[in-house]
C-alpha cells in the first residue's frame, strides 16, 4: 500500500488487525468449517499468530507466491477435500458482516459461483487506451451504468470448480470470478447494501476506522 502503512493487514483499527476482523466476521456466522490465512513470509506468519492467539487451533497457515493467483491457489490447495464450498476473502476490506457470509453461503447450495458486489453510484468513463492519464484529450465510452457492478469480497464457489479454475489458467488475472470466468462458468451476484471498502492507501484508514466503530 501506497504510504506509510507497511502491511495493511495487520494495521491496528477499531482496537484490532485488520485482518482479524474478517476473521471474526467468518466465526460469527457460523458457516465455516476450515480457516486458511495466507501468508507472505515467516516474518507475517509470525506476526498473524501473535495477532490471533487463542483462535490458533482453528487456522491453518499456508505461505502464498509470487503472484495474487499463486497464492489464492496455495490456499485452495490446502483446503480439506470435503469441503463442498470455499469463500475468499480480501483481508484488506475488514467491514464484513456476518449476514453477509451468511447470505453468500445460502446462495452457495444453489449457483456454483457467487460474488459479494455493489451499485457503483460513480458515472463510470472508458477509454480507448491502456494508459492511465492520456496526455491528449481523448474521445470517451459511456457506460450504462444500470448494468455495472463493483466486485468486492468474499468470492465464493464450488471447491472442485475453483481448483479447476486455478489449475489451468495460464494468464494473470487479479479476480477469482474472472478465473471461472474462462471456463465459461456464470457468477451469481449478491448485492451489499452496506459499504465494505478495500484499505488501498492510509487515505483509506479513518474511513475504515469509523466504520468499524459504529454500534451494530
Amino acid at each position: 500500500m501506497r504510504g506509510a502503512v507497511e502491511d495493511k493487514c495487520r494495521w491496528t483499527l477499531a482496537g484490532r488487525p485488520v485482518w482479524v476482523h474478517s476473521l471474526q466476521a467468518f466465526a460469527a456466522s457460523g458457516c465455516c468449517a476450515q480457516y486458511i490465512v495466507v501468508y507472505r513470509d515467516t516474518e507475517q506468519r509470525e506476526l498473524f499468530e501473535q495477532d490471533a492467539e487463542g483462535a490458533l487451533d482453528h487456522l491453518t497457515f499456508v505461505q502464498g507466491g509470487v503472484e495474487r493467483q499463486d497464492s489464492v491457489r496455495a490456499g485452495l490447495e490446502a483446503t480439506a477435500e470435503d469441503v463442498d464450498g470455499v469463500m475468499i476473502h480480501d483481508c484488506a476490506r475488514p467491514v464484513l458482516s456476518p449476514e453477509r457470509v451468511q447470505e453468500l453461503a445460502q446462495r452457495l447450495k444453489r449457483d456454483a459461483a457467487v460474488c459479494l458486489a455493489h451499485r457503483p453510484t460513480d458515472t463510470i468513463k472508458r477509454l480507448p487506451t491502456t494508459a492511465q492519464a492520456p496526455e491528449e484529450a481523448v474521445l470517451l465510452e459511456d457506460l450504462a451504468r444500470p448494468s455495472l457492478w463493483a466486485m468486492e469480497t468474499p468470492q465464493c464457489f464450488h471447491r472442485e470448480l475453483i481448483l479447476r479454475a486455478y489449475r489451468e489458467i495460464a494468464e494473470p488475472i487479479t479476480d477469482d470470478t474472472a478465473a471461472v470466468g474462462k471456463l465459461g462458468v456464470p457468477v451469481a451476484l449478491v448485492e451489499n447494501p452496506l459499504p465494505n471498502p478495500k484499505i488501498t492507501t492510509p487515505e483509506d484508514l479513518p474511513y475504515v476506522e469509523f466504520l468499524l466503530s459504529r454500534p451494530s
